[in-house]
């Protein structure tokens, strides 16, 4: 019976790998007739959308998520947050990495979030690699969505990993 769940658990283990990291990571190179923007799926939204202005964009994206999962694993979970807190209430437009300005409170520095919304950092530094290698080409808003994509996989298949050694 002991075997039967750690065969049983191993299975589900690597089916979640096989299929999710391969999916949510593709190499845009191996796409075979892409659309051209606007042509994909529904509204133009695309994982695909920076393949040819900016095609090593998950790559440094996932570089930096790397070393941050890596000095504390629940920021995936901050950043997870912050991309729901800026697509929430009027869609994703990154207001939530604005400042304050003269007269006007923030939604990063609102009462509700104060000391409560996390991973600008996570975001800044992200932003200012895709920035060196791609100028003036990935949105902040992107930016964010990539960064909780990208930190959400890392911490699952990471997680499905763990679970497969505990079972064996």
């Amino acid at each position: 019976m002991d075997s039967s769940k750690r065969l049983l658990g191993a299975i589900i283990v690597a089916f979640f790998i096989c299929l999710s990291v391969p999916l949510a990571f593709a190499d845009h190179h191996e796409t075979a007739n892409p659309a051209p923007v606007g042509h994909g799926p529904k509204f133009g939204l695309s994982p695909d959308f920076y393949r040819s202005t900016c095609p090593q964009a998950d790559e440094i994206v996932v570089s930096v998520l790397k070393k941050a999962i890596a000095k504390e694993q629940r920021i995936a979970a901050s950043l997870l947050r912050l991309l729901f807190h800026d697509c929430f209430v009027q869609g994703c437009d990154a207001s939530v990495l604005l400042d304050d300005s003269e007269g006007v409170v923030s939604e990063k520095n609102a009462i509700p979030n104060k000391n409560s919304i996390r991973g600008f950092q996570v975001i800044d530094e992200i932003k200012a690699a895709l920035e060196e290698k791609c100028p003036h080409t990935v949105s902040c808003a992107d930016t964010i969505a990539l960064a909780a994509r990208g930190s959400t996989v890392l911490v699952n298949t990471y997680s499905f990993f763990m679970l497969y050694i505990d079972l064996c």
